[in-house]
């Protein structure tokens, strides 16, 4: 019997969907393991709870990473992206930025939330610092799932309806707390999931999908402190700087890579200040990566 699903949680080959409401453990055929969660499904049952994917629907987005030999996908069919940073523990800029390219790139809409707001003497610093990205025009909302559950539900709700949404965020940033807030029974999901994946009792690092009342859903991926890009080509990589576009077409030469040729619109503008430096270093960066890509 063949039927379609969503794939709701993913773990090296072992996939499970939803069908209506029933969940299947799926493999894939062969070796094939280019299945995302959020990924609609034709399915293929093969028992009672056990099912093949036979193939998978035209996707609308695809949020991915990748280092030097494998991409690793983290969704598909995402419409918003949010990053969750914080006051503490420090967040890394260079992920951040990374996750926010990868968006560009992507075409999924990138949004940041700065959390834990309620400790204030670090709160200006962690402002400024999120301030950077909200110059460039994705929105940061302010909350603290702990101290004010109630406003960060006010404020996050509202951006979460009607969308396919992805949290990312490294670990220490109270991820998992903004999660239990907006997805109530969060953990027992996952501890339905992981039985049902078999992958034993303690795993929670794997990518899984909650629906929300409504039809909204929310995607949650495991921390990661590493986002390679090295799928992304030249061209890929200056338009998914949002503060390049202005630049763009006015260097010098016409296949100018903003790194060190003359009369270049860019780097201009980095001297100028219009382009912050750790934006652009971080550019050079990404370039001199997808310059190493094996496959």
């Amino acid at each position: 019997m063949s039927m379609s699903g969503t794939i709701i949680a993913a773990h090296g080959r072992h996939y499970l969907a939803d069908v209506d409401g029933v969940k299947y453990q799926c493999v894939t055929r062969g070796k094939k393991t280019n299945v995302a969660v959020g990924d609609v499904v034709h399915l293929k049952q093969t028992s009672n709870d056990q099912a093949v994917i036979e193939d998978i629907a035209e996707r609308t987005t695809l949020l991915y990473r990748s280092d030097q030999y494998k991409s690793k996908l983290l969704a598909a069919n995402i419409s918003r992206l949010f990053i969750v940073v914080a006051t503490e523990p420090s967040f890394a800029d260079d992920l951040v930025s990374r996750a926010l390219v990868a968006a560009e790139a992507a075409g999924i809409e990138a949004h940041l939330i700065l959390n834990k707001t309620d400790v204030t003497e670090l709160l200006p610093r962690a402002r400024e610092r999120a301030g950077v990205y909200g110059s460039l025009g994705y929105p940061v909302h302010e909350v603290s799932a702990k101290a004010d559950p109630e406003h960060a539900l006010a404020t996050l709700q509202p951006l979460l309806a009607g969308q396919s949404s992805i949290f990312i965020g490294q670990s220490g940033m109270g991820k998992s707390s903004l999660i239990n807030l907006l997805v109530p029974d969060a953990d027992i999901a996952v501890r339905e999931i992981s039985s049902a994946l078999d992958t034993g009792k303690h795993t929670t690092t794997f990518t899984r999908l909650y629906w929300l009342p409504g039809g909204a859903a929310i995607i949650d991926s495991p921390g990661f402190q590493e986002f390679g890009l090295y799928h992304l080509s030249e061209g890929m990589l200056e338009r998914a700087f949002v503060e390049f576009k202005p630049y763009l077409g006015g260097c010098k030469y016409y296949n100018c890579r903003h790194l060190a040729e003359p009369q270049c619109a860019v780097l201009d503008a980095v001297a100028e200040g219009k382009i912050a430096k750790m934006r652009h270093e971080l550019y050079a960066q990404l370039l001199h990566e997808s310059a190493q890509t094996l496959y």
